[in-house]
């Protein structure tokens, strides 16, 4: 499925691909209470993971069969996952807990070549949105961490990891796609990164591949 802006001067989406009919993967069929609760750091990096064997050249971060995506696989890829990026009381908060766990798992599969980079929510609007535009641009989904924010329009996103998998910038608008359970939604970046509070989470730049 694929979204045009209309009046658009830039715009990028990255390929991605469908479980079922879902858009990448779903937290909501994780069978453990936990997970369904606080598992959508695992999902995202389930969801890279595929991506990667997909579309980047990788081979075998997503141990089932690429070629035939089934809900039953990923829900077993993500206990696969879980100890990696284990849902807490606190919730994965921080940038470098997602960046430490998720490498782990690489390191396990035998992919020391994919590095990670935190990027603060505390840092610029523009440097945020040069930052995305530069790893959409290169083929990258981003995972990326809202906390608590005061926007009504992004309770959804509350204490959440997703993916930004595409950009569209008209006007003096930077939209972004942000991909969480099993669907896509455009959001004012502007809106986004401004939380209104004092915690922020970022974004996670990843390269190497």
């Amino acid at each position: 499925m694929t979204f045009r802006l209309e009046h658009s001067h830039l715009n990028r989406e990255l390929e991605y691909f469908q479980i079922e009919d879902c858009y990448g993967g779903c937290q909501d069929w994780f069978l453990r209470p936990m997970m369904k609760l606080g598992g959508c750091g695992a999902a995202t990096a389930c969801d890279l993971c595929i991506y990667f064997d997909m579309y980047k050249g990788t081979k075998g971060l997503y141990p089932f069969s690429a070629d035939r995506l089934t809900k039953s696989d990923y829900i077993k890829f993500s206990d696969i996952m879980r100890p990696y990026l284990s849902p807490r009381w606190s919730g994965i908060d921080r940038l470098d807990i997602y960046i430490d766990g998720f490498g782990a798992y690489l390191r396990d599969r035998g992919n020391t070549a994919i590095t990670m980079e935190g990027f603060d929510g505390y840092r610029e609007l523009k440097s945020a949105e040069a930052a995305i535009r530069g790893r959409i641009d290169a083929g990258f989904p981003i995972p990326c961490l809202t906390l608590h924010h005061k926007n009504v329009n992004m309770k959804d996103y509350e204490w959440h990891w997703y993916l930004l998998t595409g950009y569209s910038c008209f006007s003096d608008v930077f939209m972004v796609k942000a991909v969480t359970y099993g669907s896509w939604q455009w959001l004012d970046l502007d809106m986004l990164w401004n939380t209104g509070c004092e915690r922020r989470g970022g974004l996670v730049l990843i390269d190497g591949i």
